[in-house]
């Protein structure tokens, strides 16, 4: 590649890559981000490859591998351009097919297609409930791009905006247009972005940096690999305009260790960047020069915190500093440095393009934009996500997710993470922005939205986010670290019926003071989960203390597996499947659990045919006592 010296020979660039391809020739997109890949999305591209080559099509057929499409649930996915036909769950068996019936016969493979809750069938991927209600401003191009061929990028129109930032605009005309736009960061707290960017730039002291948070540690969460991912560019192109409004001429990338296919391709991405003039010494062939390192961060959650972040990239150990000072005046290497997240740069090029006003009328009064979400758990469609602020979690859920899988009923949905608050099905009609979420209890944190039903105990849902951030927490601070040590210890004794009259009280002591007192975010908001389950499910808490009940039937300790007499017509599949051989019975005998070896595994339950419904599970009173041994079962008629 040879480099680029001018906003003109980068537009001359992108009209020679359009000329050359042809926008009615057939285009099968692969999606290959991580998760198509654990289903063998790669085996599905060879496929293609060779097929395609088997036939003689390489000069009517292109082959594109792209990051992630979002519709995880359903990968690996293939698009086919340009009529837009998406195949889902396709595998390497599929492809023969694919390749006579559609790129050969122009015919639609039926069994592939998307099928409604109706059994209607879906061609386009457009037209999936799933991509419909969306508003796939930073992840739509995923679908597009091969993250690997910076051409891909320029084609749609990539390196425009910091061509515009450095040839139109002044450093201070593009801060204050990211000012206007309203764009907040996308990382949990929402600080106004250009708000970060003008404080970094006033702030006293040379050099000043510019960092990419990467370090997403959300269980179930993977917004920001996504984007990595799928499409390098956008991010890498929103961290140079913005170092050049603060004037930084150095940034890093801070990307977790569990990363390795984002950390491969932003690294191609750097390379081909630097190779055409985009990335360096006199970008475009401007006064501005700037370059990017990548850090790969150990895997600690409390390296999401910024100032601890920074102190990860100096070399040691990942700890949050004391916050009398803002990491914008004194961050990396006590010099002024902004930090925003791979969704926050990713808005910056089209901000620049397509203006404030643009961005503004998009969301609501006090949050602009879009939101990816990664949408888990107990709904129907799982994956990525993005939609305009204010949009109702009943619309994202249902709407976009498809409801509640399994056909169980819907409970309560946390948002923004482990620190993130668990709402019930009174919110679902509440807007998704900053403030709603605030006030409500939760958060938008970095975009977990997690989803769950009727079976699904809060407090020992509560447990489980205390003891994740109990063992993530750094333990410099006193409140975080024997707060979350304390409100364990008694979550654990609620779960295994030991819970006294008082501990309710307590824990929502030891979370006020947690909140108050901790040293960065991790502690201030790990009390979270807690608090809002008190506040919205109460009752289960209570049950567990006082009735030794769990009302959902998930605390091992409080519940109990027994079969009915009455229903037991001797089969000897539950006493087959028991691994811990717990079931006595023989051929037309009343089968028994024995309490003492029972597990609560609960395969019993699984297994015993629904037609008999003689396995029943127990909760917060005793199990009736077993009938004698012999005793014969009562046949059906």
């Amino acid at each position: 590649m040879s480099k680029l010296n001018s906003a003109a020979e980068l537009k001359k660039f992108r009209q020679d890559i359009l000329a050359g391809r042809d926008a009615d020739k057939l285009c099968v997109t692969i999606c290959l981000g991580t998760g198509c890949l654990a289903c063998k999305g790669d085996k599905v591209h060879d496929a293609f490859v060779e097929e395609i080559r088997r036939r003689g099509l390489e000069d009517r057929v292109d082959i594109r591998r792209t990051g992630c499409h979002g519709f995880c649930e359903q990968g690996p996915l293939v698009v086919v351009f340009p009529k837009e036909i998406c195949y889902l769950k396709v595998t390497p068996a599929d492809v023969p097919e694919i390749v006579a019936e559609t790129l050969v016969g122009g015919k639609v493979v039926e069994r592939l297609l998307y099928a409604g809750p109706d059994g209607r069938k879906i061609v386009h991927e457009g037209d999936i409930p799933f991509y419909k209600h969306q508003t796939r401003l930073i992840l739509g191009p995923n679908r597009l791009i091969d993250p690997t061929r910076i051409e891909d990028y320029i084609a749609l129109g990539g390196y425009s905006a910091l061509a515009k930032a450095l040839f139109v605009m002044t450093p201070v005309e593009v801060l204050d247009e990211v000012k206007r736009s309203g764009l907040r960061g996308r990382g949990g707290a929402g600080f106004p972005t250009g708000t970060k960017w003008e404080t970094t730039r006033n702030a006293p002291g040379e050099p000043k940096y510019v960092i990419v948070n990467a370090d997403e540690g959300d269980p179930g969460a993977y917004m920001n690999r996504s984007v990595l991912e799928g499409n390098p560019h956008s991010v890498l192109e929103g961290l140079i305009i913005g170092a050049y409004a603060i004037g930084a001429h150095e940034g890093f990338i801070y990307v977790r260790q569990e990363y390795p296919l984002a950390v491969a391709n932003l690294t191609v991405a750097l390379e081909q960047a630097r190779g055409l003039g985009l990335l360096g010494d006199h970008i475009l062939g401007s006064e501005f020069s700037f370059d990017v390192t990548i850090h790969r961060g150990a895997g600690a959650f409390v390296s999401g915190e910024s100032s601890a972040l920074m102190t990860a990239i100096e070399g040691r150990v990942g700890e949050p500093r004391l916050k009398y000072i803002r990491t914008a005046v004194s961050g990396l290497w006590e010099k002024p440095t902004n930090l925003n997240n791979v969704e926050t740069w990713a808005n910056v090029p089209a901000i620049v393009s397509k203006g404030a006003a643009w961005f503004n009328g998009i969301g609501t009064e006090g949050s602009k934009g879009t939101k990816i979400f990664s949408l888990v758990g107990k709904v129907r469609n799982t994956g990525l996500v993005e939609v305009p602020m204010g949009m109702t979690l009943r619309q994202v859920i249902f709407d976009i997710g498809g409801g509640v899988s399994g056909g169980k009923e819907f409970k309560a949905v946390q948002t923004g993470g482990p620190s993130g608050g668990c709402l019930p099905a009174g919110h679902l009609d509440l807007p998704v922005d900053f403030e709603e979420l605030d006030k409500a209890g939760s958060m938008m944190g970095s975009g977990g939205m997690i989803v769950m039903d009727e079976d699904t105990c809060m407090v020992d849902t509560a447990r489980y986010f205390v003891r994740f951030l109990s063992e993530e927490s750094c333990g410099k601070c006193v409140p975080c670290r024997e707060g979350l040590k304390q409100m364990l210890g008694l979550l654990d004794n609620i779960c295994a019926g030991r819970g006294r009259d008082g501990d309710i009280e307590l824990l929502e002591e030891l979370g006020e003071v947690m909140t108050e007192a901790s040293l960065c975010a991790l502690g201030a908001t790990a009390a979270n989960p807690l608090l809002s389950t008190l506040k919205y499910f109460r009752g289960e808490y209570e049950a567990h203390i006082k009735e030794k009940r769990c009302p959902a039937g998930v605390c091992k300790d409080l519940i109990r597996y027994y079969i009915v007499p009455d229903k037991c017509q001797a089969c000897q599949i539950c006493a087959r499947s028991c691994p811990a051989g717990a079931i006595a019975g023989d051929k037309g005998l009343v089968h028994v659990i024995d309490q003492a070896k029972c597990t609560k595994c609960g395969v019993c339950l699984e297994v015993c045919p629904s037609r008999f419904g003689a396995v029943t599970k127990i909760s917060g009173r005793p199990v009736p006592a077993p009938v004698a041994a012999g005793t014969k079962v009562q046949k059906r008629k």
